[in-house]
């Protein structure tokens, strides 16, 4: 048979037809870590070859930013997050406090350090917030910061005074990249973590990752968001307790569940406190008794509540307020009436109820429950 340029042309065409299915059917897999790297790193850890994205968007109510994170570094913080090494004597992780079906909180009232020695104050919840960049990163001009006195200004500091402290880690960060580095996977997620001229200490490097890994932590799935973005509705409680936060709460606690407008109050616990809050750090009488605003996400499931843990439940929480503030001489304005008196809001038992369905609908832990956020260690 004569082959004709037509015949070769179609042939042409078919061969590619043909390939162009096969892309668009084939899977592509690529592996991040060599034979060698994965087979000793899933000999302690379980992650997949194909790394979990630590990126995320914000939805539109919320700005729709897009946050950029490095994968190899929130990987390596990660398991850094987990693992009971970062203790002086191997027994407690920043895990051990910050559990993720809790909304990366303590059910106890104070944490058990690593000797057995309890804390001065409650574990802040790392899941009240959509994610600590986009929360507090605009906010850093303000002095906002971390813990329950804000003496730590970055996820860095607040990360180096949790391992170092003497009650809950106990271990020196100087001494702490030698210790994880004996380990062949450390040696291996630090290679991927880090190019080889970043001459920074390990103990840099730690930090940096930890903060990575904290800062990928993201919770904006709650019905609450659902209902800003007009794809669920409140039930009629829910709508009732929404609006008495707003009315009650939200000059403190913020609208949009995102921002703070009050960054540390006086909330009228006590007549005399036995521990100063920020006045223990500042040495200024106006700030005894004064302590850090927490933001309400995932409020529902971070019990117990106050810097000290003293109250279990939400009831017990907003019975504080309904009828409980005492007139502390740095009470924040915004829990004073016009006559500067304590606020008396006198809720009754249905708008507690009320109240209590609305900050329930704040709770996102299925965001928090992932896999990527889920202990890695076999």
């Amino acid at each position: 048979m004569k082959i004709t340029k037509l015949h070769v042309l179609l042939a042409v065409f078919s061969l590619a037809f043909i390939v162009s299915c096969t892309k668009d059917e084939a899977t592509i897999y690529v592996q991040h870590y060599d034979e060698a790297d994965y087979a000793a790193l899933t000999q302690v850890l379980d992650i997949p070859n194909n790394p979990h994205d630590y990126s995320f968007k914000l939805p539109n109510h919320l700005g729709g930013q897009r946050f950029q994170v490095n994968t190899d570094l929130a990987t390596l913080g990660r398991v850094i997050f987990y693992d009971n090494r970062v203790s002086e004597n191997n027994s407690v992780s920043c895990a051990t406090c910050h559990l993720p079906e809790k909304g990366f909180a303590d059910p106890r009232a104070l944490s058990e350090g690593f000797d057995g020695k309890e804390t001065d104050r409650n574990s802040l919840a790392l899941g009240s917030v959509v994610n600590f960049q986009s929360s507090y990163g605009s906010s850093f001009s303000q002095r906002i910061g971390f813990f329950w006195d804000e003496r730590a200004q970055t996820l860095e500091e607040q990360s180096f005074q949790t391992i170092e402290n003497p009650i809950e880690m106990g271990m020196e960060m100087n001494l702490l990249g030698d210790k994880l580095l004996k380990e062949e996977y450390y040696q291996i997620l630090f290679r991927k973590a880090f190019h080889a001229s970043d001459n920074r200490p390990n103990k840099d490097k730690i930090l940096a990752a930890l903060s990575e890994f904290v800062n990928s932590i993201a919770t904006f799935d709650s019905k609450f968001d659902k209902v800003m973005s007009h794809s669920a509705n409140l039930t009629s409680q829910e709508a009732l307790g929404m609006n008495l936060y707003n009315e009650n709460c939200a000059s403190c606690h913020g609208f949009d569940m995102s921002n703070l407008p009050v960054s540390v109050a006086n909330n009228g616990l006590d007549w005399v406190y036995k521990d100063k809050g920020v006045g223990a750090r500042t040495q200024k009488v106006t700030d005894n008794g004064v302590f850090k605003v927490p933001m309400l996400r995932n409020i529902g499931v971070t019990g117990p509540y106050m810097h000290d843990g003293r109250f279990e439940t939400l009831s017990e929480v907003i019975d504080h307020y309904s009828s409980g503030i005492k007139d502390h001489d740095n009470l924040h304005p915004n829990l004073k009436t016009n006559f500067s008196q304590p606020k008396a809001m006198n809720f009754s038992e249905s708008e507690k109820a009320s109240l209590i369905a609305f900050l329930e609908t704040l709770t996102d832990t299925h965001s928090l429950m992932q896999e990527k956020y889920a202990d890695p260690f076999k």
